[in-house]
């Protein structure tokens, strides 16, 4: 039986309704802001109590993970505004939201576990065991749920509704960032310590194969076709740009200082730069940085918030 929450994950678009342009948020962990960017620019900033880690959407909404204040920011996408903060019992690091923003998927760094939430108020509904030190989580469309055990170098599948492991997938050393293709059928993951990226069939649950990237992979984006894979290489300074078919790098890319998480949207790659302050926007089409944009001390975190039909307050 699905869960409630969870059965408006695909995002369904209404014909004839006029559709907004998603919004970029960054988070600054050591800067305590979010800030909003909107077609390759700065379009506001919002305080946030304690340091943000990571940041996920859904529903119109926008989470923000507080690993040392055992908290979880919910704030408005459209306008970045603050509207509550969920206390949780635990080192919260990875996010993952339901399409409709009801739901919410929380690792737990030091207590090894991943809880389900509801994100009205905190409420936690079902928890799960995983490796050591569960990282970024990704949420699919069918109701899986994908953690990475940094410290058990695996990655761990859960039925998001039965809060329940199918799986475990060995991997690289160390894996962190994870991201899925637009069809769902590939999970791409980038393993820190070994400098290489696995890519997991989701179909069958099992390696695919592995490649290298930079120096320390840490985040990861998919673009729309599903034709390239791009990696931030933290201690490179660079992204590497991957054909997925063949697996080969089109495009090495440099940005700023540190460069942790990355999104797609609107034709453009968003990049955070830890040491950089910064935000490098790169061109899909030419794969060439067009642009940094100045952010609060230590961004690290990003997320595309699509505009909502309701917003669930």
């Amino acid at each position: 039986m699905i869960h409630p929450a969870l059965a408006a994950l695909p995002i369904l678009l209404l014909a004839g309704l006029p559709v907004r342009a998603a919004t970029v948020y960054v988070a600054s962990q050591q800067g305590a802001q979010v800030t909003r960017v909107e077609a390759g620019a700065v379009a506001g900033h919002a305080t946030v109590a304690g340091a943000p880690a990571t940041v996920a959407a859904g529903g119109g909404l926008v989470f923000l993970s507080h690993p040392d204040g055992q908290a979880i920011t919910v704030a408005d996408g459209a306008t970045g505004a603050v509207l509550r903060r969920l206390p949780y019992k635990g080192q919260g690091f990875g996010l993952a939201a339901s399409a409709d923003g009801r739901t919410l998927f929380v690792a737990d760094w030091s207590g090894h576990r991943i809880d389900r939430l509801s994100a009205a108020d905190g409420t936690v509904e079902a928890s799960a065991e995983t490796g050591r030190d569960p990282a970024h989580i990704a949420l699919d469309s069918a109701g899986r749920l994908y953690v990475a055990d940094r410290e058990s170098h695996q990655v761990s599948v859960f039925d998001a509704a039965r809060m329940t492991r199918i799986a475990t997938i060995s991997v690289g050393t160390a894996p962190f960032a994870l991201a899925l293709s637009p069809d769902g059928r590939r999970l791409y993951v980038g393993n820190v310590r070994s400098n290489d990226l696995t890519v997991i069939d989701t179909g069958k649950l099992a390696a695919l194969a592995t490649v290298p990237a930079g120096a320390m992979p840490y985040g990861l984006a998919v673009s729309p076709d599903g034709a390239r894979v791009f990696v931030t290489n933290q201690q490179a300074g660079t992204v590497t740009v991957l054909d997925a078919g063949p697996l080969t790098i089109a495009a090495t890319v440099g940005v700023g200082r540190y460069p942790e998480g990355i999104v797609i949207e609107g034709g453009r790659a968003y990049v955070a730069n830890w040491f950089s302050d910064s935000v490098s926007v790169l061109d899909l089409g030419t794969l060439k940085e067009v642009a940094q944009l100045p952010v609060a001390e230590g961004p690290r975190s990003l997320a595309v918030a699509a505009p909502a039909q309701e917003t669930p307050r």
